[in-house]
């Protein structure tokens, strides 16, 4: 048994013409963790999450991936990635759960599901079937299977993502905000369902705003601010008693 971590990310720099987003960020994510990354808007959280699942490339730094290098930077400074049918299947290892949803609009619920089971690995819809029909019960909206994207709630279509990410069968789920986009009364039942999936210690990174799903269900808390990451702590630790003079300013500003 290895006790290598799931990822682990070093001195990473991400820059957006001049302004620098991340500045080194160095962080690891040991197997079935659920880790909340919380801080203010434009602190780096969401880029950081991209730049791990490689929607953006990084500047500087070094990524693995469950021991495989998506991109390291050798002693000269030289940023390299992987070959591109190596960062395909290194970024298969990892599924994402977007603020706004990204469903297909002219698919049901049952074929977002499907899609990319059936175009991205090519199995074939009588093998996908069962588990798409099982994720759908999993997440509460079997009975919605036949349904358009525009005729669900936003916490439906969030937990329809969430079942469409875990079609891939990741060993890793992001979640990106998962329920700033929603109404208040909505957030609960996503929330419930990322719970669920913790208790099934699905390893997970969470950019979240919900101070207390990061409180009860992340095993630890990062707090990023300009594009550095502050104070990591397990999180009861962190919200008890955080120990940079930032962390303590932002969580009462939230709580």
């Amino acid at each position: 048994m290895t006790n290598d971590p799931m990822v682990r990310a070093v001195d990473i720099h991400k820059r957006f013409g001049p302004i620098d987003v991340l500045k080194g960020v160095s962080l690891e994510v040991g197997k079935g963790e659920v880790i909340a990354i919380i801080g203010p808007s434009g602190s780096g959280k969401s880029t950081l999450l991209r730049c791990l699942i490689h929607l953006e490339s990084v500047q500087r730094g070094t990524i693995v991936i469950e021991g495989e290098t998506l991109v390291e930077t050798d002693a000269d400074g030289h940023c390299r990635y992987a070959p591109e049918t190596e960062i395909r299947r290194i970024r298969g290892k990892m599924g994402m759960v977007f603020q706004h949803f990204n469903l297909f609009p002219h698919l049901t619920v049952w074929q977002n599901v499907i899609e990319a089971p059936l175009t991205v690995k090519g199995l074939r819809r009588e093998e996908i079937a069962p588990k798409a029909d099982a994720l759908l019960k999993k997440v509460g909206l079997f009975d919605k299977r036949d349904s358009y994207p525009s005729r669900l709630s936003g916490g439906q279509k969030q937990r329809v993502a969430i079942a469409r990410a875990l079609a891939m069968e990741p060993d890793i789920l992001l979640f990106d905000e998962p329920t700033s986009a929603l109404d208040p009364e909505l957030t609960g039942e996503v929330l419930r369902t990322m719970r669920g999936l913790a208790e099934e210690r699905m390893t997970m990174v969470v950019v979240t705003h919900e101070m207390g799903f990061a409180r009860e269900v992340a095993s630890r808390v990062i707090f990023m601010d300009e594009g550095h990451i502050v104070e990591t702590r397990p999180a009861r630790e962190l919200f008890a008693a955080p120990a940079h003079p930032r962390t303590r300013a932002f969580l009462e500003s939230m709580l």
